[in-house]
């Protein structure tokens, strides 16, 4: 077998240094696609994190049709599948929430963000060849926290106790992105994400920008009314072109 790129060691490293810690009610599962979709998300690592990169995007954590079934950041099954020629056995994850089964590339639903932002991608790039290129999509947590109802929680809504050794592990891990890719950009899919790459940023001796674009997610107005172009007006005022 051969040797491990860095960033999948990288990867392994974050989901074993993860495996341990706890987190009490109303969380009731937690999912860690690192492990159970390690397949495809090593595919995706290998495939499209190699080399400098001028912009790395910085996502909070998988959604439920996304990531979560597919090991890939805002992982919409089609563009995984048939853009960035990504397929691969998916396990499940143990325990398993009755309201959100993961059956992987078979699963029917779609992740609305997912499927903006690399359809965004691809209007605008062609080619995911052409998109990584320059650029490279990862979220900053890689847990899916979900409570009873099947409700997902977000890791800034988690409780100071669970929510600082959480942290702790994947700022440390995102230096390490950032150390392996050398981008010029760090550019924060949403609020949270643009402030956990100035934290992060500041462990390294990179001196990246950071910017912020709108969150592609169903639940923003601002998103409905059109995503692709918010997209392009926000990078447009970062000064990035394509």
């Amino acid at each position: 077998m051969g040797a491990l790129s860095p960033l999948v060691e990288a990867s392994r490293a974050l989901s074993d240094r993860l495996r341990p810690l706890e987190f009490g009610a109303p969380v009731t599962h937690v999912y860690d696609p690192l492990r159970y979709a390690r397949t495809s998300h090593e595919m995706y690592l290998d495939r499209f994190g190699q080399g400098s990169k001028e912009a790395v995007l910085l996502g909070m954590n998988p959604g439920p049709w996304g990531m979560a079934q597919t090991g890939v950041p805002f992982g919409e099954i089609d563009h995984v599948r048939r853009w960035m020629g990504i397929e691969a056995p998916v396990n499940k994850p143990d325990p398993e929430h009755p309201k959100r089964p993961i059956d992987g590339f078979e699963c029917a639903k779609s992740e609305v963000s997912g499927r903006r932002l690399w359809g965004w991608a691809e209007a605008r790039f062609g080619t995911a060849e052409a998109f990584f290129s320059r650029f490279f999509v990862a979220n900053y947590c890689p847990l899916v926290f979900m409570e009873d109802t099947g409700r997902n929680r977000t890791p800034d809504k988690l409780p100071v106790s669970e929510r600082d050794p959480l942290f702790e592990a994947c700022d440390e891990a995102l230096a390490r992105v950032f150390e392996l890719l050398q981008p010029e950009w760090v550019i924060g899919v949403g609020a949270f994400a643009e402030g956990r790459a100035r934290q992060v940023l500041t462990r390294t001796d990179l001196e990246a920008r950071v910017g912020r674009i709108l969150h592609p997610s169903p639940a923003s107005p601002a998103a409905n009314r059109g995503w692709a172009e918010a997209a392009d007006r926000d990078f447009s005022r970062l000064g990035l072109s394509f």
